[in-house]
């Protein structure tokens, strides 16, 4: 073989290596570098609200609205699961898991993957309307346990049924009397009275048409002594209607005056006043109704990927010992009193 033969074969063979070469991925790369490792997901909960949504006479839901902040690389398989449990007996009331899929991050630069970004993750939990409970939501990542928040709510009960929500209920002023009662006529062991009812639209619209009803009882033996019913016509925005009955009674007595609003069956409001009729006694209205306010709790947070457990500090020992002085009243009195005894008797034996 002559040497052009064998430098035509040399190139033909440099060639086909480059082509090889190139057609394979990562051929030229450095065996000695490994591919930098994908960056771990990291979920945590910015925040949650709790609002009441559909209130029934019996149930309520409560929406969940958890925002999810997530930073790193991709998570995969998000579920929220959320949990509603009874205060008073521990038990399970409600439970419900939210899909949320996999998480991407918005962007492939690493500085960009350090800043969360937010993901709203919306629940709902049916619970009984009454008592207090323990709301949970746990954020999983392909089945693992991440973050956890928990609150609670009380006041259930205090929520109003969707089907007597109403703008329009009796005048709480500080000087106007919310129902006021007179002596419009006293014959023959009987007296007639006139109720007068304030009644305020505290909404936007024009109200529709109410019953105002009211019930006499005898203070003593809670016996009805009579009862009106009047129609509360509409009344507009922000303005407030005096609502007029008159009743007849035994004179004599005392009287409580139960006035009550109804939309069509469906207690609303109701109030209450009082008749005294007797000249040797009164009585005050039951003014022993305590108000209950729905409530939620500030949110704690758990962490499970920081695994961090509480620390609790033990009492100063100052503050131990300050107890024991104060449990031990006249005790160095008493020590006083004691050495003084020994010591009388030891000099009466030196004697």
């Amino acid at each position: 073989m002559d040497i052009r033969t064998a430098l035509i074969l040399g190139a033909v063979v440099l060639v086909a290596g480059a082509v090889g070469v190139a057609a394979v991925p990562g051929a030229l790369d450095d065996p000695r570098v490994d591919d930098p490792p994908d960056r771990p997901s990291h979920l945590s909960v910015g925040d949650v609200v709790v609002e009441p949504n559909e209130v029934g006479g019996a149930t309520a839901d409560l929406d969940m609205k958890l925002d999810l902040e997530h930073r790193g690389g991709a998570a995969e398989n998000v579920t929220v699961r959320y949990r509603a449990i009874d205060d008073t007996s521990g038990l399970l009331v409600d439970e419900t898991t939210v899909p949320v899929g996999d998480i991407e991050p918005e962007s492939t630069d690493p500085t960009d993957r350090e800043r969360p970004t937010e993901h709203t993750v919306n629940g709902s939990l049916a619970v009984d309307r009454e008592g207090g409970y323990q709301l949970e939501a746990v954020v999983y990542e392909d089945g693992t346990r991440q973050t956890t928040q928990s609150t609670s709510v009380s006041g259930v009960s205090a929520l109003t049924p969707s089907y007597a929500d109403s703008h329009v209920g009796f005048t709480d002023g500080d000087i106007w009397p919310t129902v006021s009662v007179s002596v419009r006529e006293a014959d023959d062991g009987t007296a007639t009275l006139s109720t007068s009812a304030a009644v305020t639209n505290g909404g936007d619209e024009r109200s529709e048409n109410l019953e105002l009803r009211v019930l006499v009882r005898q203070a003593d033996s809670n016996v009805v002594a009579d009862d009106a019913t009047e129609t509360v016509q509409a009344i507009r925005p922000g303005r407030t209607a005096t609502v007029d009955t008159t009743v007849d009674v035994p004179d004599g007595y005392n009287y409580y005056i139960d006035v009550a609003l109804w939309d069509d069956d469906v207690l609303i409001d109701e109030t209450q006043s009082v008749a005294n009729l007797d000249p040797q006694e009164t009585i005050d209205a039951n003014e022993t109704v305590e108000s209950v306010e729905f409530a939620v709790e500030d949110f704690a947070e758990d962490d499970v990927a920081d695994d961090a457990a509480d620390v609790v500090e033990d009492e100063p020992v100052d503050d131990v010992e300050d107890v024991e002085d104060e449990d031990a009243p006249g005790f160095g009195v008493f020590a006083a009193v004691l050495a003084l005894v020994v010591a009388a008797l030891y000099a009466r034996r030196l004697v």
